[in-house]
């Protein structure tokens, strides 16, 4: 991590040791992603009325839901809020190390960071305020991929297809 104190360490120029370690970490949270995604798929749903009725109760599909209680949503959010939080770190850490544009890196990093966020609080606004949350819900899942993917795929290619001695300029200084 004390190579990341330096502003001009680029995941390109790592040790094949630390792009290693740094490529095992991006694959299991890969697995992490696809992961709640496909659980969210599965037992919340990833519609407008599947999420209302998962955290708001209701019957769809002749099955009958109960609304969250304040306990189980407490739960959740404390758990998500921890294990997210040092995943956003960790990727954040590693996607400014890479040769994209400052402000390209800003947009996905603060997506990612607002989709997580919403993330967080959508459900709670969803089952306390207006099930019309359950757009927001779905927008911050969204804004999550489009921010997380490019955090783990740029960091990727630049350590392992990027030629160390390509990058020239970055940030308006020169190697």
């Amino acid at each position: 991590m004390r190579q990341f104190t330096h502003s001009n360490f680029f995941l390109a120029r790592a040790s094949k040791e630390t792009k290693l370690i740094y490529t095992g970490f991006l694959l299991l949270a890969t697995i992490g992603l696809l992961t709640i995604f496909a659980f969210q798929a599965a037992r919340i749903g990833i519609g407008y009325e599947q999420l209302v009725v998962h955290y708001r109760g209701g019957e769809l599909r002749q099955e009958m839901a109960f609304p969250k209680t304040f306990a189980e949503l407490l739960e959740v959010t404390h758990f998500h809020a921890f294990i997210m939080a040092i995943i956003f770190l960790a990727l954040a850490h590693l996607f400014i190390a890479t040769s994209l544009r400052f402000s390209l890196k800003s947009f996905i990093t603060i997506t990612a960071f607002l989709g997580t966020l919403i993330d967080l609080t959508a459900p709670w606004l969803i089952r306390y305020v207006s099930p019309l949350f359950a757009l927001l819900q779905l927008l911050s899942w969204v804004g999550m991929w489009i921010g997380y993917v490019p955090m783990i795929l740029v960091p990727l290619y630049d350590m392992w297809l990027k030629k160390s001695w390509s990058i020239t300029k970055i940030n308006g200084r020169a190697d």
